[in-house]
């Protein structure tokens, strides 16, 4: 049996997707004129089925409702419950941004550069920039409504803390909503015109001897695989998600990059969905949205593609690219990462032995990201401590993003101003190079 204490901060890591504390009142925003404004209606479920295709399922409204509990650990308060409205409204502005020239030539020029370590010049892979409609994150309520659908992306429509959608709907889930199915998992967002459409990617479900859903387990293989320095070996006594540690701090680079290109990860099934979503809507602006390993999955997603990229308390997933051997698009100023200094998580402090994260059996020890950064001081601003609990997307939502920030306001902004990270360092007691 584990001790109390130990027990107390496992148990304490496992709340932070479904613990919800008090909030505060939203007060009434007062946004400046801004440009085009979208509506988004639900219109499918995204899923895993077993045999690993990825498989839509539509969402039809003012139809009979239908309920299936994909999680057994979920409590909500009453006072969470879902409200009334039915549209998403988001602002937009112009966003220039790089689209692939074709995904077969990024697939080899990946390959290129795992087998060969040579990179495809850039004008062989990436269209000359393009301006789209973009989510306009310098505006608040933009980012408070997705980050209510990134939320929604653990959920179904009519389960207990859902954000903005009503009832009646009917759901016919594929086979990965199932309660014993597993996978990638999420949401499909579009506005009446199909101009544009939201992809929203869940992220971590996080499990306790055996609670948390049926995607815990390879939700915990894609972080420690995606996040740790090598292969999630923190100590002598970890099980090692790859065999890649030579000992005397020494990792084999090569061997970790095979491991994330041919290991169970999520980010194949992800280009697989986005590739079906762009057959589906042709002519269609997609953006891609999420939360912790769904952010980062989605910043994947959007360098690989040039899609809008929004994420919320994401790890850092720049090495991840990395050892991916992704092409770097020209620009990476098309994906945002939003976040708050009392995550440990997103703020790649979450590392160590002892740590909250590790006592769970995540090493989330990554901390840069690509593209810009909306960073929240909520510790020197709310004066909240470091803590795990801080990483779920309701803290976010409910304490952060539901208030004009008084910095911001200070400043003639609605939000903290989006920056690129400088100098950013990860993994520096490793040596990484040929180990065979």
């Amino acid at each position: 049996m584990l001790p109390t204490t130990l027990t107390g901060l496992i148990v304490s890591f496992l709340d932070i997707f479904t613990g919800r504390d008090s909030f505060f009142v939203p007060a009434p925003a007062s946004p400046a004129p801004r440009a085009a404004k979208l509506q988004f209606q639900l219109r499918h479920l995204h899923a895993v089925s077993p045999s690993a295709h990825v498989v839509f399922s539509d969402v039809t409204p003012h139809s009979t409702s239908r309920r299936s509990v994909l999680y057994d650990n979920i409590t909500t308060p009453e006072s969470l419950s879902p409200s009334t409205q039915t549209t998403y409204s988001l602002q937009t502005r112009p966003l220039r941004t790089h689209r692939l020239k074709s995904f077969q030539s990024h697939s080899e020029a990946r390959s290129r550069s795992l087998r060969y370590q040579e990179s495809t010049p850039a004008f062989q892979l990436w269209d000359e920039p393009e301006e789209v409609d973009g989510p306009d994150v310098e505006n608040r309520q933009t980012l408070l409504e997705l980050a209510k659908m990134t939320n929604n992306a653990y959920l179904e429509p009519d389960q207990d803390g859902w954000y903005d959608l009503d009832g009646p709907w009917n759901v016919s889930y594929p086979f990965g909503w199932e309660p014993n199915a597993d996978g990638f998992r999420g949401h499909v967002f579009a506005t009446p015109d199909n101009s544009t459409v939201v992809l929203s990617i869940k992220g971590t479900s996080a499990g306790f001897f055996g609670s948390g859903g049926p995607t815990v387990k390879k939700d915990k293989l894609n972080d420690n695989l995606l996040f740790s320095c090598c292969c999630a070996r923190v100590d002598f006594t970890w099980s090692v998600v790859c065999d890649c540690w030579r000992g005397g701090g020494k990792c084999d680079a090569r061997c970790l990059e095979d491991a994330l290109v041919e290991e169970s990860l999520f980010y194949p099934i992800g280009t697989n969905l986005y590739n079906n979503l762009t057959y589906m809507y042709p002519d269609s602006d997609i953006w891609v949205i999420g939360h912790s390993l769904g952010g980062a999955l989605g910043s994947l997603l959007g360098a690989t593609f040039g899609a809008p990229v929004v994420t919320f308390e994401s790890p850092g997933e720049k090495m991840a690219a990395e050892r991916l051997h992704l092409p770097s698009p020209p620009s990476t100023h098309h994906i945002t990462h939003v976040y708050h200094t009392a995550d440990p998580i997103a703020m790649g402090t979450c590392t160590g032995v002892l740590s909250s994260c590790a006592l769970a059996g995540y090493a989330l020890e990554s901390r840069c990201h690509l593209g810009k950064m909306i960073r929240y001081d909520t510790v020197s601003v709310l004066d909240w401590g470091v803590d795990v609990r801080r990483h779920g997307i309701v803290n976010i939502i409910e304490k952060v993003l539901a208030e004009p920030w008084p910095p911001s306001v200070e400043e003639n902004r609605e939000v903290p101003e989006a920056k690129a990270e400088e100098d950013c360092v990860e993994c520096y007691s490793y040596e990484f190079g040929d180990f065979p």
